[in-house]
């Protein structure tokens, strides 16, 4: 984040506890209709530059960051929203590929805040935790001012907050179950959904989708009349090779075919994210060709913390924030496909709403041992729970428990030295996006 002085810390840390105080993110009342008058009221700063948007269930925060680089190498300025952070509320807001500047989000809340209270008095549910940090973004990005929006969806689509932008693109990444509560129970269901983000006469990118998910999407396309591009129809990876720190790819475009491209991150998936990231760059071009050294700049400076992230060496160890039984099948593909550990110790902390004993069950073929622990949010499953879970899927011997995910830590690193072995052992600490921000602060501080 940079250096901030004492006093812009005050308020940031002031500005934060009064949108916490806010309804939470994880509470959801679907519709459009508050922040729409927001934004309204706000003089629509979203409609002022033009936007990308991403939906989906994963990939979406490090596709976004991905087009965001590539955007920016291309010489545009640029806006990036997503959500949720790791470790500070201002990493959501990004301009030109770096969390906005304290001044600036001060600046800009100071703009909308007596806005806010005015939209309170309006509405039976008063404006959201996630619709003001969404109001935030837009009006700091029309105040910049940016050439592009690069805007992530929070939750679901059509009625997502962010859902008041007019995109020139749409951006799809993989559908899979998740927030069944407020989405559906069914994939045609969460697609549905999902697919609102579609705009009239707009462009629409389509990762690798489930045949269900996919049938829903592309209904939806032809009803507002949508061109679609499709992940291994009109566009695909046509070759991916491990090297050193990432991957070399050569992606086939809609209109063109990129080689000799470095991707700094690892796993299959970041391949199909980087494919779809490029793709959106094509559509939002349109008729202009994309220079091949500036792609190629844009995807060598991709970073995407908390996703498989290596924080550390000696040991090594990884940061991943799956938290959905997709999310950990991806991490436990690229654990066993480009890592060469001996031995991986597992740390597992999970919100208590997610379907746990599908991440296990996906995680237990990479990780040797567990240690179940809990991070500080008050809807982190107890560790007792936890334990009773993997337990089943591992067995009793391979399962430890921490009261807290620093202990957690500590006792994974003590459990690396082995001063005869040979071995490699590898930590990998992951179930959620909350559990990895944490450890991710706790370990920056503790190799400082």
């Amino acid at each position: 984040m940079g250096n901030i002085s004492p006093e812009d810390q005050v308020l940031i840390d002031a500005i934060e506890q009064k949108l916490l105080a806010r309804w939470p993110e994880t509470r959801i009342e679907p519709t459009l209709e508050r922040i729409a008058a927001l934004v309204d009221v706000l003089g629509s700063p979203q409609l002022t530059y033009p936007t990308i948007h991403i939906g989906g269930t994963n990939g979406k925060t490090t596709t976004s960051r991905m087009i965001d680089s590539l955007l920016f190498e291309m010489g545009l300025r640029t806006g990036r929203f997503t959500s949720p952070h790791l470790e500070s509320f201002l990493e959501r807001i990004s301009i030109n590929g770096n969390p906005i500047d304290p001044k600036a989000a001060i600046f800009s809340f100071n703009d909308i805040a007596a806005y806010l209270d005015l939209m309170d008095s309006k509405f039976e549910h008063p404006i959201s935790f996630f619709e003001a940090m969404t109001a935030l973004a837009f009006v700091a990005f029309a105040e910049h001012p940016i050439d592009v929006g690069v805007i992530e969806v929070g939750m679901g689509g059509e009625w997502d907050a962010t859902n008041v932008v007019s995109a020139d693109v749409s951006v799809m990444m993989p559908i899979n179950l998740d927030h069944t509560e407020y989405l559906g129970e069914t994939l045609t269901e969460i697609a549905q959904t999902k697919a609102g983000i579609i705009k009239e006469s707009g462009f629409v990118v389509l990762a690798q989708q489930e045949p269900e998910a996919a049938k829903e999407l592309l209904k939806r396309a032809a009803s507002v009349g949508a061109d679609v591009v499709r992940e291994g129809v009109e566009y695909s990876v046509l070759s991916r090779s491990l090297a050193v720190g990432g991957q070399l790819l050569t992606i086939q475009g809609a209109k063109d075919t990129y080689e000799d491209i470095f991707l700094p991150l690892h796993g299959k998936h970041q391949a199909s994210n980087a494919a779809a990231a490029l793709v959106a760059v094509e559509a939002f071009f349109g008729d202009q060709e994309l220079d091949i050294e500036a792609v190629r700049e844009g995807f060598a400076h991709v970073t995407s913390p908390g996703r498989c992230e290596v924080i550390h060496r000696d040991p090594t160890i990884i940061l991943d924030a799956a938290h959905n039984p997709h999310g950990a099948a991806a991490i436990a593909e690229t654990i066993q496909t480009e890592f060469t550990f001996d031995e991986v110790i597992g740390i597992v902390a999970s919100m208590g709403d997610k379907d746990v004993a599908g991440i296990l069950l996906e995680l237990e073929q990479v990780m040797d041992s567990i240690i179940v622990t809990t991070n500080s949010s008050s809807r982190s499953m107890k560790v007792s729970e936890l334990e009773k879970i993997a337990i089943e899927t591992f067995g009793a011997d391979r399962v430890f428990a921490a009261d807290n995910l620093e202990l957690a830590i500590e006792k994974a690193i003590k459990d690396t030295l082995r001063p005869l072995s040979e071995d490699s052992i590898g930590i990998l600490i992951t179930g959620s996006v909350v559990s990895v921000g944490e450890a991710r602060t706790y370990l920056r501080k503790k190799f400082a």
